[in-house]
């Protein structure tokens, strides 16, 4: 008997140290329900800029605020990240289509692609920088963008007879807009520019009531009190949504199943010089916390409409960012030359930068790419006048995206610069920015609220790619009628448990 169990002892010993392997492995990542709360609709709401951070101290300073209220009857994932690169593009893209650059072929609004060729080119030449900004709009310097987008400002497309290539054609998977309107649901969003055309999806029909003022018009990101006043307008039409009109009060269209806005005025007081942050633990200054006050304020105004209207119980309401920014400690804070990098590029051979799009981190597409070894060398061995912290290629870049050698959109090199390095223009006056892979680029707000939650809190890692795939839940619909979600094996939320929700 004893040498019968000296012969069982070590299988056993495996089989306890698998057990207690699984047992751990379920408490760090806890598998996502399969019973989400019911709802009747979600409003995704994109405080652009608010870190997780911001949210813990805002709901800690002012506890009787609209944000401390709504975090207790949610779910908040102080842990949560959101897209790399952390532009406002792939960062509101994680959140509607459950992907990353690697299925949306998103990386940036200001991009490039291989196989597209440049506006006006008639497509003589191909491989263009891809901009999706004010400037493909009729007239940037009015509200409503001119009337519309001007196709002669778009890239071109060769392989489809040469056609102009819109921001919603340009992305690669579907959105939840598509999905919800397709069971025959309402769905509206409000977003900064005539470029969040984006958010239709590849259909071209996502949202039934797309509503996107063009925040470059009159000024408009040059003080806190004039963003607040743009992102006002975008309020009043979720007021108007919640009444049962569609954005402009007019029409008595019926409540939208999804819909949503961006708010930017939170990301621009992060980023003007004399606002910010005071220290490196995330105080605001007086124009950083007005922002946040005016926010809060907005969000109480659609409680109180959804209250109204007899609809909060029955709404599930979502915060979150599509970007952090950097730094928070503005001692941290360095402006590096933008054209150091570019430089750097072609030193290796003349006109090899094809694209270089730089904010706190530096995406490049070469026109050669044999030269990428070389190029990433030259970077290396001027790593102290870059800045650079990391330099990404071949397989570490892989790790993360599509290999640029059979994808035309991915970048053959990404650089990440030391912390606090921001590049830019040698006159510009920005005191932080966002774009980076950093963890004050990419930890934002997530909180996920209902009426049906106890206000309870999640510390491990999420990616807001699991937004997507939770709405689409939490209204009955599959998520896995997401392309990207599919692709990548994005799960759902954990922690998304309660009864039914009457109206």
């Amino acid at each position: 008997m004893k040498n019968l169990w000296i012969r069982l002892l070590p299988g056993l010993m495996m089989g306890i140290l698998c057990i207690s392997s699984l047992s751990i492995s379920a408490q760090a990542y806890p598998v996502a329900s399969n019973s989400p709360i019911p709802t009747k609709r979600v409003l995704l709401l994109s405080i652009d800029g608010l870190h997780a951070l911001d949210l813990a101290r805002y709901v800690r300073v002012f506890p009787n605020s609209t944000l401390a209220s709504l975090s207790h009857r949610g779910v908040t994932y102080t842990n949560a990240s959101t897209s790399k690169p952390s532009d406002s593009f792939p960062g509101l893209l994680s959140e509607i289509t459950g992907g990353s650059p690697r299925s949306t072929g998103v990386f940036y609004d200001n991009s490039y692609d291989r196989t597209l060729s440049p506006p006006g080119s008639k497509c003589a030449t191909v491989g263009t920088e891809v901009l999706y900004d004010e400037t493909i709009d009729k007239n940037p310097n009015a509200i409503d963008g001119g009337g519309g987008i001007n196709p002669n400002a778009l890239p071109l497309d060769p392989a489809k007879g040469c056609t102009p290539v819109y921001p919603h054609s340009y992305l690669r998977a579907n959105t939840i807009f598509e999905v919800i309107r397709a069971a025959g649901q309402r769905t509206a969003w409000s977003d900064k520019t005539l470029a969040y055309d984006l958010v239709n999806g590849p259909s071209g029909q996502g949202v039934e009531d797309l509503y996107t003022p063009e925040i470059a018009a009159n000024n408009t990101t040059s003080s806190v009190s004039a963003t607040e006043a743009y992102d006002a307008i975008k309020v009043k039409a979720i007021i108007n949504e919640i009444n049962g009109f569609d954005h402009t009060g007019k029409k008595k269209v019926g409540v939208p199943t999804i819909f949503g806005m961006n708010f930017q005025a939170v990301s621009v007081g992060e980023k003007l010089p004399g606002a910010g942050y005071v220290d490196s633990q995330g105080t605001p200054s007086a124009q950083l916390l007005n922002a946040l006050n005016f926010v809060d304020t907005s969000l109480h105004q659609m409680v109180s409409a959804l209250e109204v209207q007899n609809l909060l119980a029955s709404t599930t309401i979502i915060i979150t960012a599509k970007h952090g920014q950097a730094p928070i400690d503005p001692a941290k804070f360095k402006l590096v030359d933008s054209s150091i990098i570019p430089a750097l590029v072609n030193s290796v051979q003349p006109k090899l930068a094809a694209q270089v799009t730089a904010d706190d981190v530096a995406l490049i597409w070469l026109t050669d790419q044999s030269k990428t070894a070389a190029v990433v060398a030259k970077l290396a061995a001027n790593e102290a006048q870059a800045n650079i912290q990391e330099i990404l290629s071949g397989d570490s870049l892989k790790l993360l995206f599509n290999d640029p050698l059979k994808d035309g959109r991915t970048p053959d090199i990404v650089v990440l610069p030391n912390y606090g390095v921001v590049y830019a223009g040698p006159k510009a006056t920005k005191i932080a920015e966002h774009g980076g892979f950093s963890d004050q680029d990419t930890n934002v707000a997530l909180l996920v609220s209902n009426p049906q939650l106890s206000g309870s809190t999640f510390k491990f890692p999420v990616q807001t790619t699991q937004i997507a795939p939770s709405i689409l839940k939490l209204l009955g619909l599959n998520p896995s009628s997401l392309q990207a979600v599919r692709l990548e094996q994005t799960p759902l939320l954990p922690g998304l448990n309660a009864g039914p929700i009457g109206e």
